[in-house]
């Protein structure tokens, strides 16, 4: 998973406006001071770095070390946040789940040599009509059977082959390349075709296009060529290693933040089309598998590991020159903690017991990413601790990242 960059730059602006003066630095498993909560509702101070998981890249990092006073190219920024990797080349084909078409058909808008494929004998057949200019086209199931339907003032069955329903599944192709699908928030363009199957539409298309409609989605197109170019290898092979984890499943990746963003044509810039370009079929492998190429939007000027080797835990002083996510600061309500694990009963106190730590050279803020905190509380007479994971602590609150200090409202 990662993080969307957000575009209103105000707003980044002014919640990152309080700076506070760093705490010092302390090593993995030491702890921070816990914070006594008199009452429930005592708020808690949270100043953190980063937005998002912290691993692999940094997009503000990648921007960053593009516009640094000598800039990395980049291939320099994919070695600087995969080390140990190697670009690769590949062509191959994708399947999207799109996850806004929820009504369990789909329905396009008429296209220039607009055809239905037959996926259960592989037929395509065209779709015209004699009497009737079709509003839109559907394929939906009924009765155990995929039907194609057409509207003008009401519906109509469209008959394929002379058949009233199809062999299996079906999709929607054009001779311009595109098809427009009605969605309820408005139409939507995308390149390859749209299939129906299991209920839910699924665009297929090639690798390259479908890359075209995610970088500009992920990361501002007016940011260096640099970093666009460092973002389509990493989105490129996100993809490519979601394909290989999903080969037998009807779809090998969505279009939300849990993969990675993507919009169809709607989302395709002249700059991000270039970067796809001068990248393309280049991904990242380590041992011959398509790397695990996480990134979020901001790593805080310290990259947290991940689950691979070559997401290392380390200083990045690109991100640290450039993010707008460097001591943002809010006030929680405790009160949500107990609620949340009313086991530990009257909540006493709230501490950092573990960090990650830092790998040299460097020494993170605050001693890095929060790993473990510690509730403590009495349920009775009896003294009650519960330990939840910085990430728990994080999704709790909806705090941007997992890299913070706690402290009691001055």
């Amino acid at each position: 998973m990662h993080t969307r960059i957000t575009r209103t730059l105000i707003a980044l602006a002014g919640s990152a406006a309080l700076l506070l003066t760093a705490a010092p630095s302390q090593a993995a498993g030491m702890s921070d001071e816990p914070v006594p909560i008199t009452t429930p509702a005592t708020p808690i101070v949270v100043t953190g770095n980063g937005y998002g998981h912290g691993h692999g890249m940094s997009q503000w990092g990648a921007k960053g070390a593009a516009e640094a006073p000598v800039p990395l190219r980049y291939q320099q920024i994919l070695g600087f946040y995969y080390p140990g990797t190697s670009l690769t080349a590949l062509s191959t084909g994708l399947t999207v789940l799109i996850t806004g078409d929820t009504d369990n058909n789909l329905t396009v808008f008429p296209e220039r040599g607009l055809r239905v494929r037959d996926l259960g004998n592989g037929r395509t057949y065209k779709l015209r009509t004699r009497h009737h200019a079709p509003r839109v086209w559907r394929l939906v199931r009924l009765h155990g059977h995929t039907k194609v339907f057409y509207k003008t003032s009401r519906w109509h069955l469209y008959k394929t082959g002379g058949r009233r329903s199809l062999a299996g599944d079906g999709e929607f192709r054009s001779a311009v390349g595109t098809v427009t699908l009605k969605l309820p928030t408005g139409p939507r363009t995308y390149r390859g075709s749209l299939r129906y199957t299991n209920r839910d539409t699924v665009n297929v298309l090639d690798l390259e296009q479908y890359l075209r409609g995610v970088i500009a989605a992920e990361m501002p197109s007016s940011w260096p060529a640099a970093a666009l170019q460092a973002q389509a290898v990493a989105a490129r092979t996100y993809a490519a290693r979601e394909r290989a984890d999903h080969l037998d499943r009807y779809y090998q990746i969505c279009d939300t933040t849990a993969c990675q963003v993507y919009g169809g044509v709607k989302s395709e810039t002249a700059a991000t089309d270039a970067a796809a370009a001068a990248t393309a079929g280049q991904v990242l492998t380590v041992g011959g598998q398509y790397a695990f190429a996480q990134f979020s939007s901001s790593n805080g000027g310290w990259a947290s590991a991940g689950s691979q080797p070559y997401l290392t835990n380390h200083d990045d002083p690109y991100d640290r020159s450039v993010s707008p996510y460097l001591h943002w600061k809010v006030s929680i309500d405790p009160a949500k903690l107990q609620a949340a694990y009313p086991q530990i009963g009257t909540l006493l106190t709230v501490q950092v017991v573990q960090r990650e730590g830092a790998t040299p050279p460097g020494t993170p803020e605050w001693g890095g990413w929060v790993q473990k905190v510690r509730l403590t509380g009495t349920n009775g007479v009896v003294g009650t601790t519960v330990d939840i994971s910085g990430d728990d602590f994080r999704r709790l609150y909806g705090l941007r990242s997992a890299y913070f200090t706690l402290d009691l409202v001055p």
